[in-house]
């Protein structure tokens, strides 16, 4: 039997990118999935290109839209197993010269989002008694040039995952992250010219030397959908890194 089978998900972000590898896995897992983006064309071309169950999208830093979203999927789906916070942005700016607002910003799609999604997703799966998925980044375990306010959310994010594990572990609701390291994602190819200005390295030779190869959407949807699954019952409040060997490394 697929390890999803049955599960229903809800999936920030989901438009493109990990959270549409995560979907397409899902669904071919058993699950039934909603798609929710802040694009609402694209998450509705998403949707029907995959077989997902439905839409409901969302701005995740609007408290009413996000609740809007989360009950127009426990509609669509009759309830909620499975929430993946996936939704989030990037800002590649040395820390001294990024703009209040672009800090302000980044922490509203990449902190504040899992938090209000988190937190309106928390009826259906006290009901459920399901889990939490949140993609967070190897840039939360460890600092990199340029990307000193994403590092600071997706440190947040990791804080965040251990302590809603901790403070749900009475309501039987798991919650745990994924870091993924440089990956073959459009975030990671608008980064590149700005990384190796900074760095003065190729990064190709950067990935290659550090990680061996970029990650792949399917290496990061296939952690995402264990931690998802029964298979991964005993797990909570864990952040699992995925970066060939990147953070292991001292040169």
């Amino acid at each position: 039997m697929p390890e999803l089978a049955d599960k229903r998900l809800l999936i920030t972000g989901s438009a493109a990118g990990i959270g549409r590898g995560i979907a397409e896995l899902a669904i071919r897992e058993g699950a039934r999935v909603v798609i929710s983006d802040i694009d609402d064309a694209a998450a509705r071309r998403t949707a029907e290109e995959i077989g997902a169950a439905g839409v409901a999208n969302c701005d995740v830093t609007d408290q009413q839209s996000v609740e809007a979203a989360v009950a127009a999927a426990e509609d669509i789906l009759g309830g909620i197993d499975v929430l993946v916070n996936n939704a989030g942005i990037e800002v590649a700016s040395p820390l001294a010269a990024q703009t209040v607002d672009s800090f302000d910003r980044i922490f509203a799609v990449n902190v504040r989002g899992p938090f209000l999604v988190t937190n309106a997703a928390l009826p259906a799966l006290t009901r459920s008694k399901g889990n939490v998925v949140n993609i967070a980044s190897v840039a939360g375990v460890g600092g990199s040039p340029l990307l000193g306010s994403y590092c600071a959310t997706k440190a947040a994010l990791i804080q965040l995952t251990r302590v809603y594990a901790v403070e749900l572990r009475p309501s039987e609701i798991r919650v745990n992250a994924v870091c993924p390291a440089f990956a073959d994602t459009s975030m990671v190819d608008r980064l590149r010219v700005d990384f190796e200005a900074a760095t003065a390295a190729s990064f190709g030779d950067l990935v290659a030397a550090k990680q061996s190869r970029l990650g792949t959407v399917e290496d990061i949807a296939e952690v995402a959908c264990f931690l998802a699954s029964d298979r991964a019952a005993w797990v909570t409040g864990s952040h699992y890194v995925l970066d060939g060997g990147l953070t292991a490394s001292l040169i």
